[in-house]
C-alpha cells in the first residue's frame, strides 16, 4: 500500500473524488537524459522515467515492483532521444514521436513526426484553480493520470464488460469478480487497457486494481482518468502509426490491439477439434447419464467434438478439488472415458484452485505452505462461500483452502497433478473460478496479500493449467478459463460465465465477448442457451445458437439440458442446421484463428474494429464481423425482427443451403429484416468466396488438404 501521508481522494457518496484536495505533480528540476533512450523527470512526488519507442510512450516511477509476474513478454526497444529545455517547457523527441513537457504542473502533449498533436494529458480547467482534474497526481489510493478526450470521442476495451462497447460516460473498474451473471459492471475478465479510435490507447502495467473514468461526468466529462491502485506506476501510452493496410485503409484500432498483444502476448493456435461443438450442462450426474447423452448425440447425427464433466459431474463436492474421480459414481473412470473415446468424443473436465477442508490435501498443503495463509492466525486461510448462490442443482460448497500459485513447489505440484487426467484420456480443462482472493488478511508465500494478488491470481492459475496441457495433453493444448487478467489471452481461450437465460442475458454475453476481443483476447465462447433461469424458450435457444456458431468456440451449456432435442422439434431442426453449418465453416474459422495468433485480431470483431473508418457503423454494437468477410446480425427479438447496418459496398445474404442466386443488398444503410425461426441475418461481402468444408460428426472425420487444414468442399457462392 501507499504511504499514509499521501493525500486521499476522499470519494463522496456519489463516487466523486474531492479533486480540490489533490495536488497535481510538478517537476522540481528540468528533465535530463540519463541514457541515450531514457529521460528522468524529477518531481515533488518522486522521480519518473520517460521513454519513447515505436509503440509510443512509457512513463514509470523509478521505484518498480520487486515481483514481476511476467505480464509483459516483449518490451519495446526504446528509441534514441533528443532533449530541449527552455522556459518551463521541455521537448523530448525521437524519429517517430515528440513529447512536450510542461513543468508546473507536469503535463504531456504527444506529437507525431509531422507535428500533429496525437493526445495530451487532461486540461479540465477550473475558474479558481489551474486544473479541476490533475493531469498526474499521487494519492493514498494510487497514481492518477488523466488524458483529454475530444467531444464525443469514444473509448473501447477494458476487458469483458456487458454494457455498451463504447465506454464513454462509464466508470469501469479493472478488478476480477465472480460476477454471477452478466447484468452489472462487475465481470470475470479484466485488463487495464483501453483505447480510442483516434489512434491512442493506455495500458497500465500492474497486477493491482485500476479504475477508469471514461468521460465519466462526476469525475470529468471531457477526460479519461486512470487511477492505478499501486505504489508503483508503469504506464504505456500506445500510439497507432496510421499505416495503410492491404485494403488501402487505415485501421488504428487493429494497430493498438496489435501493440498491446505484442507487449502482453498473443494466443497460441488452438487444436482443430476445439473449433467443433462442445456439449455441456450443469451437470451430468453419473456415468450412465453422460454415456446416454453421448450415445444420443451420435444417434441423432448431431455434430459434436467434446463432452464435458462439469464440477459436480466427476468430483465429490464435499472433498473437491483433488484431481480424483468420485469413487461412488466412477469406480472405474477409465471404463467411462474409453467408452466416450470409442464414440469419438474429446473429454473436458472441470476444475477450480481450491481444496476442501474435508480432504486430506488441506492439512498436507497447509503444512507445506502451499495454501494462502491467514495473516492473523498464521494458519491456512479458510475461504467461506456465499451460500446464497447455491440451490438444489448447485449444491453448497465446503470451506476451502486456496492454492498458492506463488509458491514454486505448489505451482509445480498442481501443474503435474494433471498428468493422470491426460493419461486417462482427458483432452481439455475447464478452469473455473479464481476470483476468491478478496481479503487483505490472505497472505501468499511471496509476501503479497489477497487484495494485491487478487487480479494476477487468475493469470498464475491459468498459466499453470495451460502449462499442464502443453506438457501432458496428447491432443493439443487447449484451456477454457473463466477468470482472466492481463496476458491470459496466451492461455488460450475463455468463456463468458453464467448469463441469465433470457434475451438480455444473451445480448450481454455476446457483448462481453466482443468487449474481450477489443481488449486483446481473440478466442471466446458464450453459454449458448443461457446458464440460469432456464424457461425452455425455443426462440431464445435457437437465436443464441445461430449467433454462437459465429464465435471462436461454441459451447452448449446451462442448468438443464442443452441438446437440441430437449426443445421443440422446430427448434431442434433449426439448431441442428446451424451446428452443421458450424462444421462447414471450419476452414474459414481456422483462417481467422491464424490471423489472431499473428496480430491479436479477434475472431469476432466489433464494428469499430472491423470498420474503423465508417463511424456510422460503430453504433451497431450488437452485430459483428466473423473473420474478414461475414457480417452477423444476431436476432434478439422473440418475433424475429432484426435491424442491422451494412457498411458501404455490396453484400449478399449468406445461405449455403439455398440453391438460388444470393440476393444483393446495398451497404451504407440500415436494413430491417423479419426472420423465420430457421433464418439468420448473416451477410457476406459480394464477390468474396466463402470456403466451406464437408460436414462430419466430429472434426477428426473431416477431410484434410495437403497442409493438414480442412479440405474445401465448396466455395460459396458457386
Amino acid at each position: 500500500m501507499l504511504m499514509t501521508q499521501l493525500p486521499s481522494l476522499r470519494f463522496d457518496s456519489a463516487n466523486t473524488p474531492a479533486w480540490n484536495e489533490v495536488d497535481a505533480i510538478s517537476l522540481t528540476a528540468e528533465p535530463r537524459l540519463v541514457s541515450e533512450t531514457r529521460a528522468v523527470l524529477e518531481s515533488d512526488s518522486g522521480d519518473l522515467f520517460l521513454e519513447l519507442s515505436n509503440l509510443g510512450l512509457r512513463l514509470c516511477s523509478t521505484s518498480q515492483r520487486s515481483l514481476d509476474y511476467g505480464l509483459i513478454v516483449d518490451e519495446p526497444d526504446p528509441m534514441a532521444l533528443k532533449l530541449l529545455n527552455e522556459d518551463g517547457l521541455s521537448t523530448l523527441s525521437s524519429t517517430d514521436f515528440s513529447v512536450v513537457i510542461q513543468h508546473h504542473p507536469l503535463t504531456l502533449s504527444v506529437f507525431d513526426a509531422s507535428g500533429e498533436l496525437l493526445l495530451k494529458t487532461a486540461d479540465d480547467g477550473h475558474f479558481v484553480r489551474t486544473n479541476r482534474v490533475p493531469p498526474l497526481a499521487r494519492t493514498a489510493e494510487g497514481w492518477l493520470i488523466s488524458f483529454a478526450l475530444n467531444s464525443n470521442e469514444p473509448m473501447y476495451g477494458f476487458g469483458e464488460k456487458w454494457s455498451s462497447l463504447n465506454k464513454r460516460g462509464q466508470l469501469i473498474r479493472s478488478f476480477n469478480h465472480d460476477a454471477l451473471g452478466v447484468n452489472a459492471e462487475i465481470s470475470y475478465k479484466n485488463t487495464p487497457f483501453g483505447w480510442s479510435p483516434e489512434g491512442w490507447g493506455v495500458f497500465a502495467h500492474t497486477p493491482s486494481a485500476v479504475t477508469h473514468a471514461v468521460g465519466f461526468a462526476p469525475w470529468s466529462q471531457r477526460s479519461y482518468c486512470c487511477l492505478v491502485e499501486d505504489e508503483c506506476l508503469d504506464i504505456f501510452v500506445l500510439l497507432a502509426s496510421g499505416e495503410i493496410t492491404d485494403d488501402d485503409a487505415v485501421n488504428k484500432p487493429a494497430e493498438l490491439i496489435g501493440a498491446y498483444t505484442q507487449l502482453t502476448g498473443r494466443a497460441p493456435m488452438p487444436p482443430r477439434w476445439s473449433g467443433g461443438v462442445i456439449l455441456s450442462k450443469a451437470y451430468y450426474r453419473d456415468a450412465d447419464e453422460i454415456l446416454a447423452a453421448a450415445r444420443e448425440v451420435r444417434e441423432q447425427g448431431m455434430p459434436c467434438d467434446v463432452i464435458t464433466f462439469d464440477g459436480r459431474a466427476w468430483q465429490d463436492t464435499n472433498t473437491r478439488f483433488a484431481f480424483e474421480w468420485d469413487a461412488a459414481r466412477y469406480p472405474d473412470p477409465k471404463l467411462v472415458v474409453d467408452q466416450l473415446k470409442q464414440m469419438n468424443f474429446k473429454i473436458c473436465v472441470w476444475e477450480y484452485p481450491l481444496v476442501s477442508v474435508d480432504h486430506p490435501w488441506f492439512k498436507e498443503f497447509a503444512a507445506k505452505g502451499w495454501l494462502l495463509r491467514d495473516s492473523r492466525t498464521g494458519e491456512a486461510y479458510e475461504y467461506r462461500w456465499d451460500q446464497q448462490a447455491f440451490g438444489s442443482v448447485l449444491t453448497p460448497l465446503p470451506n476451502s483452502g486456496i492454492v498458492d500459485f506463488t509458491h514454486p513447489d505448489a505451482y509445480a505440484f498442481w501443474r503435474d497433478a494433471h498428468k493422470p487426467l491426460f493419461d486417462l484420456g482427458v483432452d481439455m480443462i475447464k478452469a473455473d473460478f479464481g476470483e476468491q482472493l478478496e481479503d487483505e488478511h490472505m497472505l501468499a508465500s511471496n509476501g503479497e496479500n489477497g487484495l494485491a494478488l487478487h487480479n494476477v491470481y487468475a493469470y498464475l492459475y491459468n498459466r499453470c493449467v495451460f502449462e499442464a496441457a502443453e506438457k501432458f495433453s496428447q491432443s493439443g493444448a487447449f484451456l477454457f478459463s473463466r477468470s482472466s487478467w492481463t496476458g491470459c489471452q496466451r492461455f488460450n481461450s475463455q468463456w463468458g460465465g453464467d448469463p441469465q437465460a433470457d434475451w438480455e442475458g444473451m445480448m450481454g454475453n455476446l457483448r462481453g465477448g466482443l468487449a474481450w476481443g477489443l481488449s486483446g483476447a481473440p478466442f471466446y465462447a458464450t453459454d449458448v442457451g443461457g446458464f440460469y433461469k432456464d424457461t425452455r424458450n425455443d426462440a431464445l435457444y435457437v437465436r443464441w445458437a445461430q449467433a454462437g456458431i459465429f464465435s471462436a468456440h461454441f459451447r452448449l451449456h446451462g442448468i438443464g439440458a442443452r441438446e437440441p432435442w430437449s426443445y421443440s422439434d422446430e427448434a431442434a431442426d433449426a439448431v441442428m442446421s446451424v451446428l452443421k453449418l458450424r462444421y462447414r465453416l471450419q476452414h474459414y474459422l481456422r483462417n481467422a484463428m491464424q490471423q489472431a495468433t499473428h496480430s491479436g485480431m479477434p475472431v469476432q470483431r466489433a464494428m469499430v474494429l472491423a470498420f474503423p473508418n465508417e463511424k456510422q457503423a460503430w453504433a451497431f454494437e450488437n452485430q459483428f464481423m466473423f473473420g474478414d468477410d461475414l457480417l452477423v446480425a444476431p436476432c434478439f427479438d422473440p418475433n424475429g425482427r432484426v435491424e442491422c447496418y451494412l457498411p458501404h459496398g455490396e453484400w449478399v445474404r449468406f445461405d449455403p443451403e439455398s440453391a438460388d442466386a444470393p440476393e444483393v443488398w446495398q451497404g451504407g444503410q440500415v436494413h430491417q429484416l423479419s426472420l423465420a425461426l430457421h433464418e439468420t441475418a448473416v451477410f457476406a461481402r459480394r464477390g468474396v468466396g466463402i470456403p466451406l468444408s464437408a460436414v462430419a460428426d466430429y472434426t477428426d472425420a473431416m477431410p484434410s488438404d495437403q497442409s493438414d487444414d480442412y479440405a474445401i468442399e465448396q466455395i460459396w457462392p458457386n
